[in-house]
């Protein structure tokens, strides 16, 4: 047995189906351990971002919102996937965070604070967590045809309560929460 993993090789990929927030392809791999070839499904999704949005009393700018997967109304952090030409993960975000709940920031200390892998098994994008302080309501809110949200402002020091009382349950916002956590 080999001491370290190695990369599958790639031996064919060919697209499945188009579902406008991801495609669907189907890879060719082959297993180095085994020698064996299988066929592996991956969604391909753009990118997406997380904001966290603190306002100068340590609020959280949170939203609920019905998730079809589910079938629940969650309550998370803002966020939204990144436009094919954004490439500046932060300026998505701040786009996001003003269209979504009508908050604004300090773009200027507006930062990164953490990164991940949605679902390394199946899906091919990252998940980048933004920090955004300061944030007032300055705008009203521009939801999108598919979206239906109601904004809600937490007290940080509430965030580890709800998460274990099972109030906020999405995986990608709770590795968010925990990027936040870390920068305390």
């Amino acid at each position: 047995m080999a001491d370290e993993i190695q990369k599958w090789e790639k031996r064919d990929s060919r697209p499945l189906s188009d579902h406008r927030i991801f495609q669907l392809r189907e890879d060719t791999v082959v297993n180095p351990r085994t020698g064996n070839e299988h066929k592996m499904v991956v969604l391909e999704c753009p990118d997406w971002v997380n904001i966290i949005a603190l306002t100068p009393e340590r609020e959280v700018v949170m939203v609920e919102q019905y998730r079809q997967g589910s079938e629940t109304v969650e309550l998370e952090i803002p966020g939204g996937m990144m436009d094919p030409h954004e490439t500046d993960p932060v300026a998505t975000a701040l786009r996001e965070l003003r269209e979504e709940t009508g908050y604004t920031g300090d773009a200027a200390s507006a930062r990164k604070i953490g990164e991940c892998l949605a679902n390394p098994a199946i899906m091919n994008n990252r998940v980048h967590t933004i920090l955004v302080e300061n944030c007032h309501r300055t705008h009203e809110m521009q939801m999108d045809a598919g979206e239906d949200l109601l904004p809600r402002l937490v007290p940080a020091e509430d965030l580890p309560r709800l998460v274990k009382e099972n109030k906020i349950r999405h995986s990608v916002i709770l590795a968010a929460l925990h990027y936040f956590a870390l920068e305390k």
